[in-house]
Parts: structure tokens; sequence; C-alpha cells
């Protein structure tokens, strides 16, 4: 077959999109080819014309074409007008035509007598002209691209990009609110705005559109109240917790305001179901799991087609004609009124009595109908709306349940409200939810009926008519996905009452009263639970839109009425429409099931069925087994394209038989013709139903078809290659496939799950796993639907590789399956299929001929477990025919082709797939049956779905090394875990315990034979170690292959995804002994209960982890060997105060080891040193309540957990601070304090008090020195010393401040002679702590990390090793931190890690590397030299700042900083072991390079033939130390020197009031050395004009120098550059640099001098003074009595005696000078 599919194809050689033509269906019609010169992509047909579409985007027409003025008789002519376009879509109506072209422009031709063409002043257009579509609701207007279009008899339609529709022409099937036409300029349909409209169709007067219906994203709209158009209210129906509106059926008409009658008569304009509804599966999602009923609804139509058919007719047969619509013209208005009652006579009741009698019936069968649900979901809160208080009708609206949202249809009846209400059952609920089936209160019914009669009065005067609006369905169906009877589209469970039938089940479901109790299920992922890929698959969620005229029912409302707006053909609603067609009177809806359905004029059989009324959809009928893939509907006749036995399409032809002879009668107008059609019928000229042409399969591949007028026109191609047909055999192969699982779904899953009695049977998980089962299933066959839509889409259009999204989103088709198979085999392994069969025989009999039809199995009675199991598997083989129909179409091309390469790898990867599954599909059958086997109570617990059987030592293949006599142990490995289970022979129940070992926590390894003799393996768990035998080498191997693989597996997450592993077979994989993996441990002990995830190492936690207490401690961080180790966070509840505790820092061994932060849950904060646990070392806390500041801190030295050594506290509250010695938290030994009064003590403290000898100082300088007994009290012998120096000694007692005891002699120093005196006054610091000893834990840190015992105890190889470690360490913990990563930058870091040269001779050159190292060392907390620093300067500002801010404390302060340097230097020395020592020489080398010059270095004097560099600590580090410490160190100065600096000051701000001339010679500065004339530099524009002197080396390029004369009144020139520089000495920091400040000045002076003097110059000390004396006035330094005490305390002593030790000292002369100056 195959080869001669092939052959025959091959001989036509090769051509696409060929055109054949025919009118009618008679044997003797033979198509006619029409030659063109391209392939054809498109064809629209009129009533006597045709357009075509070529390749290249050229547009031909052919037939009568009355508006052309020169018609050429004969073949197709070409569109001219369009050649400079690219057409992509061509259409034409009954006298027009249209195209669209590339960038979305119209163009429209033809007849244009109502508009149709859009174009205004012409009745006809010969050529294709432009036509826009302007948006004037966009500002500015713009013009909208359009996609497709339609055209009608008097109507064209356009889709735009936007997807939404634009209208012209004339007639109400425009769907335009105006009153007059035509309408010639495009106008959007409003009332589908806002909706994604997926195709337009036009019919001679009728309009269809196919929408897609609206996502989750849709439905958070706010409920409309109103609307839009005529502003009417909506009315709406709630409850306690939806709003749900009733009135999508509103109308509002166009132009014109109702009149009373027409009031009377508006109704709703649909509501009319099918059948009792035709449900699809809806989502697992959505299914209900409450065992109430509800309705129970027919299956799908296909399976039990006949009764559906009776029940729609005898519905539509009541409907047919009872909704009359306020928007139709007035005849069908009062037509319509004056028959509604003689409709319902005509109906099958004829009369009201019937009815009633019928209705009782009912309810004696309301216990058998409750059983079924039939009622149990109907809420009659119908809101009866009577026209007018004399209507002759009562109005009835029976409305469902708001809580299903049910699309309700209501109409007139003749049967009033209280009648109704008495035949309601009593079991309805109020609120719309089932009320279970048993016990319902009688009164409910009661309740209802006054509810609505209240409604009924209140609401009366009103007209309205119900329906539904979108939005709140979803939203309920959101809210109660647990109700049952979620069906239909997942949304309406309820049938529909309406009319005299208003509480009539269908006959069906009386009969199946008597089945078992039945569940309603929903089970397609429908509305906003389907998952589709965005854009990628089409949907198959639609609506199907119409409007216009309809008086054949082609609107398939149910009637016969004109619809001005677009209205939703609710029947239509869950059939998963993918594409609509419109012939003149009659409407086509395409299924995704290959499935048509038709309505409107039927008078020649083109509906393809004889149903009658047919102004609903109805199924055409076709044999089984066709499948239509292709629609089109002419005149009165239909074309359907469908998939036969074989692979090529085959056509059917349904509707009217053409005769030659007829054709010159047709040339009467369309619309007069009726007299004709009813000879014809009579005649007997059309098909009541389909027939195939017999032609059809010498066309070839036929890709389209198209009819129009009477014409029928087929597209098709040559099968060149094979290409084409393997295209049509692989969507052809997915819509079998799709109705296949359509079938099962709605068949075998939906029944099973419907049964009331299921879940009790196979048990509540098993239930569970069914529902999964069916929802993915249902996922499964909604994407097949999605995928044969778009394969079926590329035939019609494009037939290339390029649009197969198999290709492209492989993914989604390759996970879909794979989650389905993984569903199914847990299902399997947990026993479900099994345990189905029961009720599976329950239900489908004992010889279960539909099972076995639909699996497919050709056993001879065959088991109904096989048949289930077959039947669920049956999808997974359909992988295997994608690879396969894949590879077809790859050898369609060249191998070295893209699309071969494509189509290979897709098959490649399917056949992958296939072969996975299958083999995880005996994974769970093996695993099935060895549970079947398994014996004792172990099942249940170890029994888990996902768990699959790798192999079992049942055979005592393995046994427990040191098992005892009497013991059995089994071994079985699953693909998760090791299960050893023990137990003792003799026992009943052989295995009493069981242990089960996590795989991704097993670690196996094979111990060497020859140590042992035996076959040995060795387990290790994160608790237990053991070791297991093997019984032969071959056993020993297998299990530790088998166990390897599965570990390795488990590890990577393939659970049973990957290949399965079987014994003995694959690659000897050796899983890593480094793993991440999630453990809970079990056994006694620190880690009982805790969970740890994380890193892992030969059976203990190694790495980077998180470790879970259940009592609420979490420790996250680094383990080594099982423990805490490394850098880690730890939080620990405090139950007391509830909330945490929170530690962050370094561990060792599991316990806080290393510096570390912990905030205690009282809020106190810890950060500083740890070990073993304990607080230990430096560190500093703070205490206080949270969110205040805190009211202490104390930093210092601890020891085990308590302040033990040097310490500073600052109790914030009393304001005081301590500084001095600790012991067992209470302060102890010498110290100091301070208070925010200015109080100063110094001296011994013992338990925590002042007690012993002491110090205290007042700030008026009132002195006390002697015994202490408590804080500031008094006791014993002592001295007080006021302020003038007079002073007591004695006895004291009592507190300071408060009054004094004292017993002793009262001294007026001055009385006696000056010896005496010296011996009161007070020496400060001899009763402090010495500042060697301060902050000594600070150094010891430093040390050990350097690695040295104590301090210089080490060696300096390991010292540096350490620091590198130190710093890599560090820098990759502060990767999770970048907070540390700012402040030391990564480029410091990088230059860091490269070790200095740090042995061999020192010289100039390295001391500068040293230098530069040392600067950026210390500007890294990372490197332990950094970490020092920063340490120190916290400490130092802890001690000196705020309360510690006390002149008195001044000396302490500068020690401590010499401290620091020496200790600091001993450090640098250890690392650099060739540093001179302190005072030690390096000499400079003898070219002096001016960059090479130190701040602080010596200049030697210029005799001497070597210059060296002295090596000193200052010189060394104060640059790095002092610029940290300068602000609270320069404040001790400046409060020490406040007397002296204010003196100096007042004196500096009066000399300053003089002329520069006149305070030169008031300081004495000699004639000669007055400027006369100054050089003054002229900035560029913009800059601040400064004043300078001296050579104009000083000025700028851009600048230029002016000589100025100096006259008397001159203030701030002379000198100016000298004082600029000395003001600089502010700015600097270190003593060097200050010292180089002052040098810089007199260089400055000397300068300036030179210039004036014109010749070299040496200064003598009374020359150089004053002038001095006159730049530090000018210069105006604020502090310099501070400054200057600063340089003399901390410069280099190496530096005292040299030039800058003689400039300072000037300086320093100048400062006592200003302050002793007298002006007279």
């Amino acid at each position: 077959m195959e080869s001669q599919r092939k052959s025959s194809g091959d001989d036509d050689g090769g051509e696409r999109g060929l055109l054949h033509t025919w009118k009618g269906y008679s044997c003797s019609v033979t198509p006619e080819r029409m030659l063109l010169p391209r392939p054809v992509l498109q064809v629209a047909l009129g009533i006597r014309h045709g357009v075509l579409l070529v390749e290249g985007g050229q547009v031909y027409s052919f037939g009568e074409l009355p508006w052309k003025q020169s018609q050429v008789p004969g073949g197709p002519t070409q569109e001219c007008a369009l050649s400079g376009q690219r057409v992509v879509a061509v259409a034409a109506g009954s006298f027009h035509s249209g195209a669209v072209t590339e960038d979305g422009g119209v163009h429209m031709w033809g007849d244009n007598g109502a508009g149709q063409c859009g174009l205004s002043g012409l009745s006809a257009v010969p050529n294709p002209t432009p036509v826009a579509l302007v948006d004037s609701d966009t500002v500015p207007p713009q013009t909208v691209p359009v996609l497709e279009l339609a055209c009608g008899e008097q109507h064209t339609l356009a889709l735009s990009v936007k997807r939404e529709v634009w209208a012209w022409g004339s007639g109400c099937q425009l769907g335009l609110n105006v009153a007059t036409f035509p309408v010639w300029k495009p106008q959007k349909v409003e009332h589908l705005a806002g909706r994604y409209v997926l195709q337009v169709a036009c019919g001679a007067l009728h309009s269809l559109a196919l929408v897609r219906c609206l996502g989750s994203q849709d439905v958070q709209r706010p409920p409309v109240d109103k609307c839009r158009h005529c502003n009417q209210l909506l009315y709406t129906m709630t409850d306690k917790e939806d709003h749900v509106i009733i009135s999508d059926g509103h109308y509002c008409p166009p132009g014109a305001e109702l009149t009373k009658d027409e009031r009377k008569l508006e109704a709703p304009a649909h509501g009319l179901k099918t059948s009792p509804s035709e449900p699809v599966l809806s989502s697992h999602t959505s299914t209900s799991h409450s065992d109430s009923p509800a309705p129970q609804t027919s299956a799908d139509p296909s399976s039990d087609s006949a009764p559906v058919q009776d029940l729609e007719k005898e519905e539509t047969a009541l409907a047919n004609g009872v909704l009359p619509c306020s928007d139709s013209d007035p005849t069908a208005q009062s037509e319509g009124g004056s028959g509604a009652v003689s409709v319902v006579k005509s109906s099958l009741y004829p009369d009201e009595q019937a009815v009633k009698d019928y209705l009782k019936k009912l309810t004696d069968n309301t216990q058998t109908e409750a059983k079924t649900g039939g009622l149990h979901s109907l809420l009659p809160s119908a809101v009866g709306l009577a026209s007018s208080p004399s209507a002759t009708l009562n109005t009835l609206v029976a409305s469902c349940a708001s809580a299903v949202g049910e699309r309700v249809a209501s109409t007139y009846e003749a049967l009033s409200l209280k009648k109704m209400m008495n035949y309601l059952p009593s079991g309805v609920s109020r609120s719309g939810a089932p009320t279970g089936l048993t016990g319902t209160a009688p009164g409910v019914g009661d309740n209802t009926t006054e509810r609505v009669r209240q409604e009924d009065s209140m609401q009366g005067k009103k007209s309205s008519s119900t329906g539904d609006i979108r939005e709140e369905e979803a939203e309920s169906m959101r809210r109660r996905l647990s109700l049952p009877g979620l069906l239909s589209q997942g949304r309406y469970a309820v049938h529909l009452l309406s009319s005299s039938y208003a509480l009539l089940l269908s006959p069906r479901l009386l009969r199946k009263a008597v089945r078992p109790r039945m569940r309603a299920v929903a089970l397609t992922p429908l509305g906003a639970a389907v998952p589709e890929a965005p854009e990628v698959l089409p949907t198959l969620q639609t609506e199907v839109w119409s409007w216009g005229h309809g008086e054949h029912g082609q609107l398939g409302h149910g009637d016969n009425l004109a619809r001005l707006k677009p209205l939703c053909i609710k029947s239509l609603n869950s059939k998963e429409v993918v594409r609509v067609a419109a012939g003149a009177g009659h409407s086509l809806a395409l299924t995704a099931q290959s499935q048509v359905f038709s309505w409107g004029s039927n008078s020649s059989g083109q509906l393809g069925h004889m149903e009658s009324p047919s102004t609903i959809p109805r199924l055409a009928k076709l044999s089984e087994g066709i499948r239509v893939w292709d629609v089109s509907a002419g005149s009165k006749h239909t074309l359907l394209l469908a998939d036969g036995d074989c692979i090529q399409p085959i056509i059917y032809y349904s509707g009217q038989q053409a005769k030659e002879t007829e054709e010159e009668s047709e040339a009467k107008e369309p619309g007069h013709q009726e007299e004709g059609e009813e000879k014809q019928e009579r005649a007997g000229g059309y098909t009541p139903q389909p027939v195939l042409l017999p032609f059809c399969m010498h066309l070839g591949y036929v890709s389209s078809v198209f009819a129009g007028g009477k014409r029928c026109v087929a597209l098709s191609d040559r099968n060149v290659m094979g290409f084409i047909a393997s295209l049509h055999e692989l969507a052809a192969a997915e819509r079998k496939f799709y109705c296949k699982l359509c079938n099962i779904k709605t068949q075998i899953i939906r029944p099973l799950l419907e049964l009331e009695s299921l879940s009790s049977t196979l048990g509540q998980v098993t239930f569970g796993f069914l529902q999964i089962l069916a929802g993915q299933f249902s996922l499964l066959c909604h994407m097949t639907g999605q995928h044969a839509a778009s394969l079926t889409a590329n035939l019609r259009r494009g037939r290339d590789v390029k649009s197969l999204l198999i290709l492209d989103h492989a993914g989604i088709f390759l996970d879909s399956y794979n989650e389905y198979c993984s569903t199914l085999g847990n299902f399997q392994v947990m026993g479900g299929i099994q345990a189905l069969t029961k009720p599976s025989l329950d239900f489908f009999g004992k010889s279960p001929e539909l099972l076995q039809r639909l699996s497919e199995c050709s056993e001879e009675n065959p088991a109904v477990a096989d048949l289930l199991s077959a039947l669920f598997y049956l999808p997974i083989n359909h992988i295997h025919e994608y690879g396969r129909l894949l590879l077809k179409l790859a050898t369609c091309f060249e191998v070295c082709s893209d699309e071969y390469q494509r189509l290979q790898d897709s098959c490649s990867k399917f056949e992958a797939l296939s072969l996975q599954l299958k083999r995880r599909r005996k994974d769970a059958e093996y695993t099935f049956h060895f549970w079947k086997s398994f014996p004792g109570k172990m099942t249940d617990s170890l029994r888990k779905p996902h768990r699959r059987l790798i192999c079992e030592s049942s055979n005592k293949a393995l046994t427990l090394q040191n098992a005892g006599r009497f013991s059995v142990n089994w071994f079985i490995l699953f693909n998760d875990a090791l299960v050893h289970a023990q137990g003792v022979a003799p026992c009943k129940n052989l295995f009493s315990t069981h242990h089960v070992f996590p795989l991704a926590t097993l670690w196996v390894e094979p111990i060497p034979e020859e140590n042992t003799g035996t076959y040995g393996l060795k387990m290790i768990t994160p608790e237990e170690t053991f070791t297991l035998l093997a019984s032969s080498p071959m056993e020993k191997a297998k299990w530790l292959r088998s166990i390897n693989q599965t570990v390795d597996q488990a590890l990577s997450g393939a659970t049973h995804d990957k290949t399965s592993v079987s014994p003995g077979s694959g690659p000897k994989l050796e899983p890593p002994i480094s793993r991440t993996a999630s453990y809970t441990f079990y056994k006694d002990g620190r880690l009982k209960e805790a969970t740890y995830e994380g890193r892992w190492l030969a059976g203990k936690p190694n790495g980077r982890g998180v470790l879970k207490w259940p009592d609420g401690r979490i420790y996250t961080g680094e383990f080594k060997n099982g423990l805490e180790d490394g850098f880690g966070e730890f939080t620990a509840p405090n139950k007391a105060l509830n909330k945490n505790d929170h530690y962050q820092g370094h561990w060792k061994d599991g316990k806080m080891h290393g510096l570390g932060t912990y905030r205690y849950a009282s809020g106190e904060v810890y950060d500083g040193s740890f070990q073993d646990g304990m607080r230990h070392g430096h560190g500093m806390l703070r205490s206080g309540k949270l969110n205040t500041s805190s009211p202490s801190v104390f930093i210092g030295q601890w020891v085990q957990d308590k302040k033990t050594g040097y310490g500073v506290f600052d109790d914030i509250t009393k304001g005081e601070k301590y500084m001095g010695m600790w012991q067992d938290h209470l302060r102890q030994g010498t110290g100091v304090v301070v208070t925010q009064f200015g109080l100063y003590y110094e001296g011994t403290f013992k338990d925590n008090k002042m007690m012993g000898t002491g110090i205290l100082l007042s700030e008026d300088d009132t002195t006390y020195e002697g015994e202490f007994s408590d804080d500031w009290t008094l006791n014993g012998k002592g001295v007080l010393t006021m302020a003038n120096s007079d002073y007591l000694e004695g006895s004291f007692g009592g507190e300071w401040g408060s009054s004094l005891k004292v017993t002793g002699s009262y001294f007026k120093p001055h009385l006696f002679d000056a010896d005496k005196e010296k011996t009161h006054v007070v020496k400060l610091g001899r009763l402090c702590v010495c500042s060697e000893d301060k902050w000594q834990a600070v150094f010891v840190e430093c040390w050990s990390q350097l690695g040295c015992e104590t301090s210089g105890q080490g060696e300096n190889w390991k010292a540096w090793e350490n620091i590198a470690v130190a710093l890599t360490t560090n820098r990759w913990q502060i990767q999770d931190r970048p907070e540390i990563l700012s402040r030391s930058h990564s480029r410091t870091l990088e230059s860091l890690e490269v070790i200095p040269q740090h042995v061999g001779p020192i010289t100039m050159d390295r001391y500068h590397i040293i230098r530069l190292y040392l600067i950026k060392a210390c500007d890294t907390p990372l490197h332990p030299l950094g970490r020092l620093v920063e340490t120190l300067v916290a400490v130092y500002r802890m001690t000196y700042v705020g309360v510690g801010a006390n002149r008195r404390l001044l000396p302490q302060a500068v020690n401590e900083i010499k401290s620091y340097l020496n200790r600091i230097f001993q450090i640098v020395r250890f690392l650099f072991p060739d540093l001179p020592e302190e005072g030690g020489q390096i000499p400079e080398p003898t070219t002096n390079l001016p960059d090479q010059k130190e701040p602080g270095s010596t200049d030697a004097p210029p005799q001497s033939p070597k210059p060296v560099r002295v090596v000193s600590c200052s010189a060394l580090l104060l640059p790095v130390l002092l610029p940290r410490l300068y602000p609270p160190l320069f404040t001790l100065y400046a409060l020490d020197k406040e007397k002296e600096d204010g003196v100096y000051w007042d004196c500096v701000l009066r000399l300053n009031k003089q002329a520069d001339l006149a305070l030169l010679a008031f300081l004495g500065v000699q004639q000669k050395f007055w400027p006369v004339t100054i050089s003054v530099c002229m900035p560029a524009l913009g800059e601040k004009q400064q004043v300078r002197f001296g050579c104009s080396s000083y000025s700028t390029p851009s600048t230029s120098t002016t000589k100025i004369q100096v006259l008397s009144s001159t203030k701030d020139a002379c000198f100016a550059s000298a004082v600029e520089t000395l003001q600089q000495i502010s700015t600097t920091f270190t003593p060097s640099d200050k010292l180089q400040v002052i040098q810089l000045t007199f260089e400055e002076i000397t300068q300036e001098v030179q210039s004036l003097l014109k010749q070299d110059f040496l200064w003598s000390m009374d020359d150089l003074f004053p002038v001095f004396l006159y730049v530090v006035l000018r210069a105006r330094i604020r502090n310099l009595g501070s400054e200057v005490s600063l340089i003399e305390d901390l410069m280099d002593p190496s530096v005292q005696h040299g030039e800058h030790g003689i400039m300072f000292t000037t300086l320093k002369a100048c400062y006592y000078q200003i302050q002793h100056e007298k002006i007279t």
C-alpha cells in the first residue's frame, strides 16, 4: 500500500496548491482543474464569482464580474490594482470581494449597493480600493491593522490584529449600535470588545464569530450593574458570598426606546441547550471531593446518540418560538406576542392539566430523583418578572443555583409561580448548595417560596431577562471547587428549567435512577484551570457568537428571531469548536473532536441531518470513524473534508444537487427563490445527509475545501517525496488519537469516577490518586486536542515543517507524558488498577466489550485488570507513534538539511522517552507484584506511590554479619531507600521490625576479600555502620552495582524518571562520596530528632548545611566531621521571653569558638571572642532594652564567660565610665571613674566598690587624696586640697557631694616656705592601670591568629601562612555578606594576597614596600593587623568619647597610643625580622629622590656624607593609626588647653584688627623685610581670587601676574602664601605631617624675602622670629595650643634635636609670646 501510494504520487511530478472545481454531487460530476501560474493558497467564492490568492501574494478573480468595466471572458484575471502589495488573505461575499495585505491593510471591490465595500458614494467598486479602519478611541486616532476578512451579501466583517471585530455595510448582521444604514465607515463591534475573537464568518444575512473563552485573567473584573449602552439596571441575584449577574440576555434596542408592549415581551434571547448538556471532562483541580450528588448528565453524544437526539427533539419542540425578542422587526414581535400561548399548547403537553399531571408524577418520584441528584442543585430563587400588574401571563423565571452559575433560560409560561413552587421538592436548599440526601427540613421549600414572592413583588414592575455573565461564574467556580456537579464545561451542573418542562429531567436520567448512585465530577481543564502554554498551542475553550437575521434559525438560539447584537450560542460552549463557516442561510461549527454541528436552513439537506427544528446546533450524520477537519458552506450545500480509512483525505457533500438546466434560472436574485426551492425539494434533488464524493481519491492530497454559490473548490497537493502524505498522516493520527482519548474519558473514566461507592471501595488514598490520574489524563487529552487543531491548521495553510509545534515545543509533550506516566505508575504500584476491577465489573458488566474495544485488546476473554491497564497505558504507546511519523517525515529531506536534523532530533527524543516509559511500566508492574507477595504488616508503612523495587534478598543472597543464630534478615533495595527487615525464625510474623535507610545518606564500600575471605559490603549511614555478606562474588558485584546506581540516581533527583537499574546490567557508577542530602537523626544524643540538610562526606555532615532541632533551635553554616565547625549562625528560642537568642560567628568542634556576635533574647548583644561555647577573650557587651540607646556598654577582657582583666564600662543611666580591672564580673583592682559632672576618681576597687586608697578631683580642681570605703564615700585619713591650694589634712567621713565630717588641720600654703608647697601637688596616673596592661586580650588574639602562643613566640613562615589563610577564608565568607566587602576593597585584598619579601637586609626600597604593605593591611579587617587596628580604634573611642572626654584623661590617652605603637611595632618586627629595632638606622641612597622623602624623615645636615633613615614605630605606624584616633584625642587636648587657647585666641582677634604694615611694625619686623609691592595672580574667570606673594611659580597657566603697591591700609596681603601654608596644620594628623607644614611655611617666608632682597639670604633667629610671629597671627589657627601639645607629645624622638625640632620650638615660642603679648 505504502509503495503504491508513493509511486502514484511521484509519477505526477511535484506540484502544490492545485485547484479543482465542480458543482453538485452526482456520480457523473468530474472536477475540472483550473490552471494558474503559481500554487493557490486560498479561495473565496461568491454566488457567481470567486477570488484566488496564489503564492507570492497575487490575487485573481474569475466568474461573473459585472462591476468590471470590461469583463474578459474565460479564465481567471489578475487584479492588477493589488500588484504592488503582498496579499495574505482574501474573502468573497455574494457580489463583492476583499483582500488583506501583509501590513494589515484592507482592499475592497465589487458591488457596493449596501455599503459593503466601505466606500461611500459608489454603487460598485471596479478595482481593489483601500479601506481604512480608524480607531477613534485612541488619541491621536490610529489605523487598525487587520488579520482576516469575511464578506456576506450586504456586509463585511474584519478581524483586527488586536482580535476585535469591525463591521460595515447594511443590516442587523453588522452587530453595531446604529439606526441608519448603510454604514460606510468601518466601526468596531462594541459588544465583542474585550473578548479575544479567533475567527469571523459571514452568511448572506448573518454573522458568526469564534471567540476564546474568558480565561482567569479576564475574570477579575468587578460585576457590572448597569448596561453600558442604555444604563438600564441588570438585575442581579445575590446570596451570602456570590454576586451573580443573570442578565446576559439583556437587550438594549439600538436607536429606539422599547414600547410598552415590546417591554412586556422582552425576554432572553437565548436559552436552549441541546441535550441536558453533553459534558466535556473538566480538570482534576476542580474535581468534587464531597459525596453529595448532583445531576447526572448524559455521556458523549457519539456513544449513545439516539436517545440524545430524541431528547433534543422533545426539548426543542417545547422551546421553539417561545422566546420572542424585543429587537426583531415589529411583525415578528406581534406574532411572538399573540402566539406565545399557542406555541405552548402545541408542545408535547397540550394543556396545563397535562403538565400538572406530569409534574405530579414527578413529585412521586422525588425520592428516586433525589438519589440521582436531579434537582438537588436547583435554586428556585427565580425572580418573577411580571411585565405589568395587568399582565395576562405570569412571568416565570426558573433560575438555577447561583452556586453553580448556570446559564438560565427563562420563558413565559402559563403556570403560576405558586403552583410551580408546590412542585418543588422539599430538598432544595436556599443557598443552592446540595443539602445531602436525608433529613431535609420540609420547611426549606416554604422559605424559598416566601423569598421568591418578595422578590416578585419588589421587581414585578421591571422588565428584564435572565442569562449570565461569565466572570461571576468563574469566580463562584473557584470558590466552590468542592461542590459536586461541575459538569459540562466544568461549570454548569444544572439542566435548564424553562417553560413547561421546568422540572422535567431527561428520560435517560429516569432510566438511570436504578443504577448505582452517581456523583458528578469535573475532569476537563477548562476556564481558569487550563495550564495552556501561552499562545503556543491553539485554544480549545471557545464560544460561538452569532447575530443578524434569523428567519431560518441560522443563529442557533432556538428561534427564528433576528439579533442586533452578538450573542453566545450556549449549547456550543463546551464543544471545543475550532472553526465556523456560514452559508446563505445555514451555519456550521467544526469541533476539535472532528464533529460538525450545523443549524439554520435545511431546505436542501445542507445541514447533513434531517432533525427538526434546525434552529439549534445538531451533529451532522456521518458514519462511525469519519473525522471531519475542514468545512465550508455554499448557498444551499455544505462541503466536508475528512479522514477516512486511508491517509488520503476524503470529501463529503451535503445539500442541493446542481443541474445544468437550472443554471439559467439562477439569474433570479437570491432571496426570491423560495418557490424554486420547494419544487426542487419535492423533486428530491438534494442529499438528506452527507455523501462521499467518489472522485475525491483522484484529486491527490486535498488540503482545504471551499464552497460558495453552487460551486465547490478543493485545493490539493501532489505527494512529492512522500512528504505531503507523511504530513497528512501525522495530522490524521493525532485527530484519531484525540477522538480515542475523548472516548476513553467520557465512556470509561468519568462513569467510574462518578460512582458513589468508589471512594469507599478504593479507599481515600487510592481514590485521590485516581482523581489525580484522571486529571493528568484530561490534561494530556486536552493537549492532544490542541495539537491536532494546530496540525490541521498547518495542513490548511502552510504545509511545512517549520510550523510543527512538536519540533519547537517538544518539551511540552515530553513533560506531559512523563508526568502522566509517573502518576499512572504510582497508581499502579498502590494497587489502584487492581482495586478498580470490581467497580468496573459492576459497572460495565461481566463482558466488558466497551473496555476491550477502547483498549484495542485482541486477546480472547482478557482479565478486566489487564484491560484497564491497557486502557490507562494507551497514551504512552502514542509516543512511539510520534517518533515513527517524525522519522517518516525526516526521510523526505536530504540528510544534510536543517529540517532533517530537527526532525531527527525530535524523533530520537520521543523514541528515547518511549523506551524509558516502557521500562517504567515494567518497574511499576514488578513493584506491584512484589507488594502482592510481600509478607507481614509492613506493606502499609513501606508502600509509597513513588517507590519502585530494584532488588531484594529473599534468596538469602545477603546476610548481616554477626547476626544471631535465629535472626532472619531481609534486605530490599528500592529506588529511594534500602530496607532492612528483621525477625526471629520460629516466629509466626516472621519480620517483626524493619529499618529504612534513605539512599541519599547511604555509602557502600566493598571490603577486600583477601583480608577476610568473605564477600562483604560495608554500609555507612549517618547513625549506623554495618557489614553485609553476599553469598557469592557475583551477588556481591550485583548488589554493589545496584546500590551504587540507585544511590546515584536518587542523588541526581531522577528517582524513577531515568533508566531504571536492572541488576547485573549497565555501567558501574560510583556515587560521589561527598553529596548534598537531608536526614533526620533518630538515635538518642545531642541530635535526636534533629534534621540536617546540606553537604555530607562519608556519613557525616561536612560542608555547608542547616541543622534544625524540634524545639526550634537552628544552626546554619559550616560543618566538619559531623560537628559545627567554621562560620555559622545559630538561633535558639527563649521560651521565657518568647524571643530568640541569635549567634553569628565562628565554631569549632560543635561549639562557639572564635569571633562572633551573640544577640540575647533579653536585648543584650555580645560582640567578640568565644572559646568552647563561652565568652572568652576580648569582647563588647551592650545591655539594655531593645529600641532604646543601650543603657550600658562593657568592652574588655572575658575569661570563661565572665568579665575578668582590663575593661571599660560605660553606665549610661548613671552617667559614669569605669576604666580598670575586673574579676568575675566585679570591679577589682586599680581603676579610673569619670562622670558626666566632671568628677574624676582613680584608685583601688574591691568587690565592685571604691575601697582603699584613691584620688578624687572635682571639676573646679578640688582634690581629695586618701581612703575610701564605698563609691564616692570618704572614710579614713586623707588630704583635701582646695582650688586655691589651701588644704585640709586629717580624717574624713561621708559621701562626696553631701556634708563631709572632717577631723584635722587646715593649711594656708603661702604662710610657709615654697618647698612645702610641692608636697601637696597631686600626681595623677599613679593609681590607674598602666597602659601596657590595657587591652592585652586584643593583642593576644592577634598573636594567636599569627600562630603564636605568646607575643613573639612562634615561627615567622607560619605567621605568613596564617595571614594568607585568614585572607582567603575571610574573603570567601564575606561573599555572603557584601556589607563587609564594601569596607575592604577587593583590590586591596588581591594585592595583600601577595606575600612581600620578608627576609633579607632592609634597604630604603624594602622599607617603603613594608610601609605600603602595612597601610594596606591596616585598611582591611580581614587581615590580622587590620583586625587589630580596627579593634584598637573601637576600644579607644569607647574609652575617650562621651563621658570619657575628660581633660584629666589626656596623659593616659597619649600613653595608650604610645603603648599601641610599641606593641604593634613588635608584631611588625616579628613579621619582618630584619627590620631594625626602635632607633635603628637604614642608609638612604645617595641620590635622594624627592618621592622617597618621607614625612617625618630626618634631613641630615649637609656636611654628613651618608644620609640615614632612623626607624621608629611612630614614623612607621602613626600615619596608619593616628588619623583613626584623632577625633577623641584632639578633643582631649582641646579640653586640656581650653584656658590657654582662650587667652591666645583673644589676643589673635585683637591683633588681627591691624593693617599689615602696622602689625609688622608692632611686632618689630625689620623694615627691609616689609613687602613694597605684591604680586597678585589674576585667576581665570569664575575662580575665587587669591592674593599671593612670591615667584610666579605659584601662578597656574591660566593666570596672569600683576604687581600691586602695598598701602598703609592693605590687610591680609603680606606673606599670604606662607599664611595659607601654615593654616594647613589643622588639616593634617600626624606630628611628622604637621612639622612638614611648618617647614614649608619657613620655606615660603624665605622665598618671599629672597625675592624682595634680590639675593641669597641666611636668617638669624632675631630676624626670623618677628616675621614668623606675623605669619602665625595672620594664620588664625583656632586651637594652636592643642596642636603644639600634640606635636610635642607624639613627636618622633629622633627629630627633636634636628631642623624640625628647632622650627617646632619657634612655633611653640610664638604661641607663648602671643598669649603674653601686651598691646599698648
